[in-house]
């Protein structure tokens, strides 16, 4: 079956024994603009919110937890349609553009427009808010004490994810974000270009099924955990965050100032926790 997030190239593979001309595949990097519309004053209004390099797919997913995690709707209830305005140009699909109407009665803090958000597939929002700007948003309380997931099981975390990420299997070049219960059975994952975007992907398909907030589950990122990561993590309520990879400084500063269980360097039967072990059980024998 074809993969929309993958497109065939041919390449000259040089090795011990020679060169040979080969066929592989290259994960698709296009750019996805979001688009709000809103009332105000009675008037239909759109604004181009932003411009996102991401994998095509999941796009619904993707705008719906990219409004949410940066804190411009509260939930699916206040969108009225999602809809791609420019679907098709003659006999060519046109699915880079999608646009999120809000319904009348919604009111949000039209400050968070006057920025002009522009995304990659490697370092997210530019420009983005600070630690203390953060702690002024309704950021959610999270419980201190749950969930609580041993140690063995969070060993056997990086395996599922190498298992269903189809995608990077087939070329080498996406993260993923999975979202796991705290029996380590995986509920959701979602791969990008982006980690970011996976990320938003995994919030968004939550928020759509209506399963937030997310108290009792744990997230596993493919890469390194950043602010950017923490903070969407923390707007869908997952207490705990792990990764395969190292986490930056502010990403430590975020949990610990959130009460978030942070994860990294999950591999080969070990990991480090950088804050809130009490999530994890039998920690002292890891």
């Amino acid at each position: 079956m074809d993969n929309p997030g993958v497109i065939p190239v041919k390449v000259k593979r040089i090795s011990d024994s020679g060169s040979a001309i080969q066929s592989d595949s290259l994960a698709i990097e296009e750019p996805l603009e979001i688009q709000l519309g809103y009332m105000r004053d009675s008037n239909q209004l759109y604004r181009n919110l932003s411009i996102t390099m991401r994998t095509p797919g999941q796009d619904t997913e993707l705008a719906m937890g990219f409004l949410f995690t940066e804190g411009i709707v509260s939930g699916k209830d206040q969108i009225e349609t999602i809809e791609y305005p420019y679907q098709t140009e003659g006999e060519v699909k046109k699915d880079n553009t999608i646009l999120i109407n809000l319904k009348a009665n919604v009111v949000f803090d039209f400050k968070r427009l006057e920025r002009h958000f522009y995304t990659t597939s490697s370092c997210g929002v530019c420009g983005k808010a600070s630690l203390e700007a953060l702690n002024l948003r309704k950021c959610p309380i999270l419980p201190r004490a749950t969930p609580v997931i041993s140690a063995e099981t969070i060993h056997r975390l990086p395996e599922i994810l190498r298992k269903r990420q189809t995608v990077f299997s087939s070329t080498g070049g996406l993260h993923a974000a999975a979202l796991f219960d705290n029996q380590g059975n995986l509920l959701d994952l979602k791969e990008d270009v982006g980690r970011h975007n996976a990320v938003d992907k995994l919030i968004g398909a939550q928020i759509l099924k209506g399963n937030l907030p997310l108290c009792d589950n744990l997230m596993l990122v493919s890469g390194r955990t950043s602010f950017e990561i923490l903070q969407k993590a923390l707007a869908g309520s997952i207490p705990i965050v792990a990764a395969v990879g190292a986490p930056s400084s502010l990403a430590v500063e975020l949990a610990n100032t959130f009460k978030m269980t942070l994860l990294g360097f999950v591999r080969d039967e070990r990991f480090n926790i950088y804050s809130e072990a009490q999530r994890i059980n039998d920690a002292s024998k890891v």
